[in-house]
């Protein structure tokens, strides 16, 4: 299609220079101008074109997004399966940190688990802005 377009460019050109033959010099400004204007009438409609396409496949963007809410926010199952995980591997933790520090290695070590989960919870819910998953970008987004 852009072929056919260049070929009836082609012509309009191989038009304007052939009256500019016939017709003489006092009517080249005319002539020019009439062909700059449909130059320009093509590049309009090819860029209502291209930013019609962009519009649409951001709001194709917007609408997988609206219908998968999960994608950016952490779902509750996520965050109760890391919650079940940081449990089970709390109690190996709190044996190294007695057998290594006393009872200030276990403090450390809850204070450690405790904090990991509230990062990853706090990430869910927004309160951590900088901490957020970042949606996905499309590729033609560079």
């Amino acid at each position: 299609m852009e072929a056919t377009r260049d070929a009836e460019l082609k012509k309009e050109l191989d038009a304007a220079l052939h009256a500019r033959k016939d017709l003489g010099e006092e009517y080249e400004s005319a002539l020019v101008d009439s062909f700059l204007e449909k130059v320009e009438k093509r590049l309009d409609g090819t860029i209502d074109r291209q930013m019609r396409r962009h519009l649409a496949e951001q709001q194709m963007i917007m609408a997988r997004s609206a219908r998968n809410p999960a994608s950016g926010v952490d779902s509750w199952g996520e965050r109760f399966g890391f919650g079940i995980v940081s449990l089970i591997l709390a109690i190996p933790l709190s044996a190294i940190g007695v057998v290594n520090a006393g009872l200030s290695g276990l403090f450390v070590t809850w204070f450690g688990i405790v904090g990991v989960n509230a990062v990853h919870a706090a990430r869910g819910t927004g309160l951590l802005p900088f901490l957020r998953r970042s949606p996905h970008k499309p590729d033609w987004e560079d």
